[in-house]
This record gives structure tokens, sequence and C-alpha cells, in this order.
């Protein structure tokens, strides 16, 4: 008997047929004497509706009560899966966030998780019910309902399946897997058996939609095994063989193992959600870069990619990316609170831009990926406004109406396409 974890998006849960079939799927896993517990988000379409609906009140809301709202979602279908259960034979129990004890800091609508009481489950657990957990929410020390921010499903999921030491965490979406680029943007694009934490933390820290950053952090640190599936594919509701593995999906291990060495680049990861902020003519000295970059931080808003120029004459350019939802915030908070003070001559900026990102473990031991990638660019015209580096990824900064021959090109580049999956620098 394992114990298992499995959490379905909202896509799963898009419609009563659909949280039907979870049902059977929770089912078969409990009938083969496992111990279910099970995360859920919000039905499809249900939180923008949330959103929306507060949107039409005010541009502004109270975070508290914004909170107290957008988590309902998930409230319903705790509760209908929990019905669906019960009605093919399987005893269940739903639990909010706050019911589970799962605890966070008080940051409204960003919460953070902080320590989880897992007696509430274990007493369902061994009671012999499936315990059906909403997923995006906790409480905090004032009994105030928090969210853990978009897609924050996932890390109640993988935090949960820490917190209970579960034999696995299995993500359930509407994609079987990890893939080596969005199959949207190129059909060639082919699902990743395994992939260690490293690489899937910079993708989806880098654009990668399938898992929520926070979520990897948590599988990574606690190395919990965590495997994507599709919720539409009935090969991926089995039994686990005598190793308690599987060959569905994709794993997300901390084992790089030989053949994932041999993997340049494992993957190709893009964000729309960038803007570039310029700081023209500041004076090069000391401490300039916390006098812009501070006021900015303050405002809790985060910043990615940093770049500043040589000097010229005592003075240089400093250049940033924030998200586009905080592109207008940020360019008013340095008009208004950092220009005059610095003596900048100038601040613009432009929300036209996307982030590319190649990753791989295999960027280790291998010299001219960086270089493979700015030929693979600059050969198709496309010019780099930024670049950053880390030991596993390179990420430029290019026009968005570049991106799509771009990732495309950097696919079939680094050998992507190629059938025996080797990703190559040279060749």
């Amino acid at each position: 008997m394992a114990l298992i974890v499995q959490k379905y998006g909202g896509t799963s849960m898009g419609n009563i047929t659909r949280i039907k079939n979870v049902a059977q799927r929770v089912k078969r896993w409990h009938d083969n004497g496992h111990q279910v517990v099970v995360v859920v988000s919000a039905m499809s379409g249900e939180t923008n509706r949330l959103i929306g609906l507060a949107r039409e009140i005010t541009t502004d809301p109270n975070p508290r009560e914004y909170d107290q709202m957008v988590c309902t979602g998930e409230q319903v279908s705790i509760s209908l899966l929990s019905m669906a259960l019960e009605a093919i034979g399987v005893e269940a129990k739903s639990m909010t966030g706050g019911q589970v004890a799962i605890r966070t800091d008080d940051t409204h609508t960003k919460a953070r998780i902080q320590s989880i009481d897992t007696d509430p489950i274990f007493n369902e657990l061994n009671a012999g019910r499936v315990v059906v957990v909403a997923g995006f929410q906790g409480i905090d020390e004032h009994g105030d309902v928090t969210t853990l921010g978009r897609g924050g499903s996932d890390t109640t999921g993988v935090a949960l399946a820490a917190a209970l030491k579960a034999d696995e965490c299995q993500i359930y979406t509407d994609v079987d897997g990890v893939y080596t680029t969005d199959p949207r943007i190129t059909p060639k694009a082919k699902k990743l058996s395994k992939i260690t934490f490293e690489e899937m933390l910079e993708m989806a820290s880098l654009g990668s939609k399938v898992l929520q950053i926070r979520s990897v952090e948590f599988a990574g640190k606690y190395q919990v095994p965590l495997r994507v599936l599709s919720s539409f594919d009935d090969n991926a509701d089995g039994v686990f063989d005598d190793n308690f593995k599987q060959n569905v999906g994709t794993l997300i291990t901390i084992d790089e193992g030989d053949d994932m060495e041999r993997a340049v680049i494992s993957g190709i990861a893009f964000n729309r959600d960038e803007a570039k902020i310029v700081v023209r003519g500041v004076p090069d000295r000391p401490g300039i870069a916390s006098a812009i970059l501070s006021p900015v931080s303050i405002a809790n808003i985060e910043i990615d990619m940093i770049i500043q120029n040589a000097s010229d004459e005592g003075f240089t350019d400093f250049s940033f990316t924030v998200q586009r939802g905080d592109y207008e915030k940020t360019l008013k908070i340095l008009n208004e609170r950092v220009k005059d003070e610095i003596g900048a001559s100038e601040i613009f900026g432009a929300n036209d831009v996307v982030k590319v990102s190649i990753v791989g473990v295999g960027m280790r031991s291998h010299a001219g990926v960086a270089s493979k990638m700015f030929d693979t660019l600059a050969s198709n015209n496309i010019n780099l406004q930024m670049i950053s580096t880390s030991e596993i990824k390179v990420s430029v900064l290019i026009q968005e109406q570049h991106l799509e021959k771009a990732v495309k090109e950097l696919h079939t580049a680094f050998g992507l396409d190629r059938e025996d999956g080797e990703s190559k620098v040279a060749g």
C-alpha cells in the first residue's frame, strides 16, 4: 500500500463529466489498496469569473476580501468530487485549507506555506476515506483565508506530499508530461520521460506553465517524487511495478543519471509576461542599483533580468525587466520617486518583449552552448536586447514578434527535433 497525493487542475475538473472521470480514476487507485489524498483546483474558468466580478466592483479590491472570494472556486470543486466519489461507493471527505490547517503567512494573494497539520488527514485516511483538499488556499495566524497565487494548487499538492511523506505526488493536467518546449509553438516538441528538479525549476521560473515554480521548489527541497500526467490518458492510471515505478508522464527527479548527462539542452522555455525598463544617464557610482531597485522591490514588484552598461564619462544606463502587469506601476514609481533623486536623464520602457531560454544540466560539461544560441538567433535576424545566464540556462530578451521563430529555430539547432532525443552543440 502506498500513500499517493494527486492534484487535478481546472481543466481536469472542467465540468461534471470530467469530475466523474476524476472520481473513477481516484477509485481505481483506492481499490488497489492505496491511500489517496486529492488536491483540486477550481473548475476551468471559475477563478477568472470570480476575478471579473471583483473588478466590476473595484479595480483595487481589499486583499483580504479578494482571497475570501476567490478561494470559493476550489471549495465547490472539493464538494463536487467528494459527492462523485461517494456516488460510486468510495468514502470521501472534503477539507478546505483551513480545515487541514495549512498555515501560511498573512501576505494575501501571494501567501507562503509555513506549516501543515497532518493529523486531520491521517485520521481520515486511517478510517479508509479518500481526502479531497482544496488547493490554492491556506489560513493565516489571524484565522483569515489566504491564497497562494495563481497555480497555487500545485504548491498545495507538493507541500501536502512533503508533509505526509507521500510515496509520490502526481500532478494531473491537460498535458501528458513535460515537453522540450510548448507543442503549440512547434509540433516537433517531444515529451521528456524525466527531468531533474534543477532543470524543472529553471523551466518553471522561465515561463513553462506545466508546474508552478514554488511547487518545484518544495519538491526539490523535500525530495518528493513528482510526476506530471494527463488526466485524459487512461494509461496514466496504473498500478506501480515491484520497484514502485511507472513509465508514464514525466518524472521529476533529483538524479541526473548517465543519460541525462548526455543531453546538452533538455528544453526551451519562454515567457510572454515581460516588460523592459530603461533608466538612462545615471551617475556611475556605488549604490546606484540599490537606489533604482529598492523602491520597486518595496512595492512588491518582482525584478528579473538586470543589465548595467559600461560607464561613459561617469554615466551609465541601467535596464531591468518586470512582469507586464507591473510595467506602468514601475514607470510611475521611478519617474515620481527615483528619477530626480538620482539625476537620471530619462526613464522609459517597452512591453512588447519576451524572454526565451535554453535549459539543460548538460551545459555544465559542454562549451559553446551560448554562442550556438546567439549564432542561431543572429542568422534569423533576431536582435538580443538583454542576456542572462546561469550554470544550466541562457536567457535572452527579444521582440515578441520573433518568439515563435526563435523557439522553432533553437529547437532544431540543438537537436531537440531528432528522433534519438539527444541535443547537441556542434554539427
